[in-house]
């Protein structure tokens, strides 16, 4: 099957690396013309310009923290391809100062919260003005399987920033479903990223025990993640709203993982 959002225009944050990358590159494989919001400008606009330019992708840079920012990203897409179909908001952080409640001071706690719920918060802001002005749209925002558990290795400001996150997804899934525009949470177990192989190089046995409880014996690869958000991205996911999508390799199912 091809071109399943062909025709749509999608914004992406966080598109330059991991998830989004993976996602930005599904998009336009299935026919979307995407605005991708990172603030990495370099990679942006190296992104946008391999993909075939302005006529398939646009770079913005942004920092997803700024209302005005995310407001512009979001305008650009409507400017640019005439609407705002799909939102996948995925910018986030889990930097190393972010470590058990008894270690993690005020200003980590904040930035954590600021860069992956208030974020979340500003874009399906922006998203929803234009989606509801259209009378339709489906937003995803990346969440995480520590939304629905605890974590094995704490992360006290990041679980919290994405048990916001979906708490806020399914809120907003429910209170848009008749106008519509659906809102989902994807909810990715731990994801062979950037971010994952920061972790194994700083700490290797902190990283070791995220595998040991994945029943599938390895972690995701971006693109896997990309295939769950163009699913729900698409019309085939239409009667999904106020989901909790979880793609774990069966982590939330597990009591305990035989090794």
């Amino acid at each position: 099957m091809s071109g399943r959002i062909e025709g749509k225009v999608a914004v992406v944050t966080g598109g330059c690396s991991g998830i989004g990358l993976a996602t930005v590159h599904r998009f336009v494989e299935e026919g979307a013309r995407v605005v991708i919001g990172d603030i990495d400008a370099a990679a942006g606009k190296a992104l946008a310009d391999g993909l075939g330019g302005v006529d398939v992708a646009t770079y913005v840079q942004v920092d997803v923290t700024s209302k005005e920012q995310v407001d512009a990203l979001f305008q650009t897409a409507k400017d640019t391809y005439g609407s705002v179909d799909i939102a996948f908001n995925n910018a986030g952080i889990s930097p190393p100062e972010d470590d058990s409640i008894l270690d993690t001071d005020l200003d980590a706690w904040r930035r954590v919260q600021e860069v992956n719920l208030t974020s979340v918060y500003l874009c399906c802001k922006a998203a929803l003005t234009h989606m509801l002005e259209q009378g339709s749209g489906s937003i995803v925002n990346t969440a995480s399987f520590v939304a629905v558990m605890g974590a094995a290795t704490s992360q006290i400001s990041y679980s919290a920033s994405k048990g916001g996150v979906l708490s806020m997804s399914r809120e907003l899934g429910v209170q848009f479903a008749r106008r519509g525009v659906r809102v989902n949470a994807l909810c990715p177990g731990p994801v062979n990223t950037p971010l994952l192989k920061e972790l194994f190089a700083s700490d290797a046995e902190r990283a070791a025990r995220r595998l040991v409880h994945v029943p599938m014996g390895r972690f995701a690869e971006p693109e896997e993640m990309a295939d769950a958000v163009l699913f729900l991205a698409s019309d085939e996911s239409s009667f999904i709203t106020a989901s909790t999508f979880l793609v774990d390799g069966g982590i939330s199912g597990a009591y305990v993982t035989p090794l």
